[in-house]
């Protein structure tokens, strides 16, 4: 199993404190059936910038001290980039960023409450210069909640998406676990990641998200997640399958 986004990394941002919480972390993905994670600190974020040389210098310490304390855990680079307008000039003249484990997907954060409004072009721009957006979290965007029409444009346009473990396994209510499920179930969402950021009130919840996603979508679709995942790591381009459309039911006098 692969996670594709985790704040194992200490001291960069509000993941692990320290090297002590890096190795629970780690101990924690490597129980829950976690074979690699790609470390993915905050950047462009209102509180955190962390540089690609401040992220590769600790990917090199944490794994080397995983070695040394034989934690069979694979971990790779990347960050979480908060969306910014010139993020394509900055991935092609500059160094401060930094894609998947050096792959052609980047993992992009949008605010919690909305969708800035040059994102479809944005990510067009992106995906003409080879890159492929994946948006974190989208179940927990206020604006994608409200309409998921926003997010079936932009994946229809090319960009994929990452559901949190946490949220499939229903640690931010039931509205937002069933989101989770619809997404994934209508190809609007391609990955499922732990969005880890200790182990205990924002811990890595593998086993319970892919018991629920299989419970409720089925084997293949934890089996799809997974190998997707793979792409990512591997530097494969996926072959999505074509999203749908969320059908909302309308409620009429207060009854569904």
């Amino acid at each position: 199993m692969i996670d594709i986004h985790s704040h194992i990394l200490y001291g960069l941002d509000d993941g692990a404190k320290d090297l002590a919480g890096s190795i629970e972390m780690a101990r924690q993905a490597v129980a829950e059936g976690i074979t690699s994670v790609i470390a993915t600190p905050h950047h462009r974020h209102p509180s955190y910038t962390n540089t690609k040389t401040d992220i590769l210098l600790g990917v090199n310490q944490l794994q080397a001290e995983l070695q040394r304390q034989s934690i069979p855990l694979n971990v790779y680079a990347g960050q979480e980039i908060r969306i910014f307008g010139e993020m394509v000039d900055v991935l092609i003249h500059n160094d401060e960023l930094l894609t998947l484990h050096n792959s052609e997907y980047v993992l992009v954060e949008f605010p919690s409450s909305s969708i800035p409004k040059y994102t479809e072009q944005l990510f067009y721009d992106l995906l003409v210069k080879g890159f492929t957006p994946i948006i974190a979290h989208p179940e927990r965007n206020a604006e994608i909640a409200e309409n998921t029409d926003k997010l079936y444009r932009l994946i229809k346009n090319g960009a994929l998406s990452q559901v949190t473990a946490a949220s499939v396994a229903g640690m931010f209510g039931k509205k937002t676990q069933k989101l989770s499920l619809d997404l994934l179930e209508h190809q609007q969402a391609h990955f499922v990641a732990s969005d880890a950021h200790n182990i205990t009130n924002r811990a890595c919840v593998w086993k319970q998200a892919m018991d629920k996603l299989d419970k409720k979508l089925g084997s293949d679709m934890v089996t799809l997640v997974n190998m997707q995942a793979q792409d990512v790591v591997q530097g494969r381009s996926m072959r999505k399958l074509a999203p749908e459309r969320i059908t909302q039911r309308k409620k009429l006098f207060g009854l569904v």
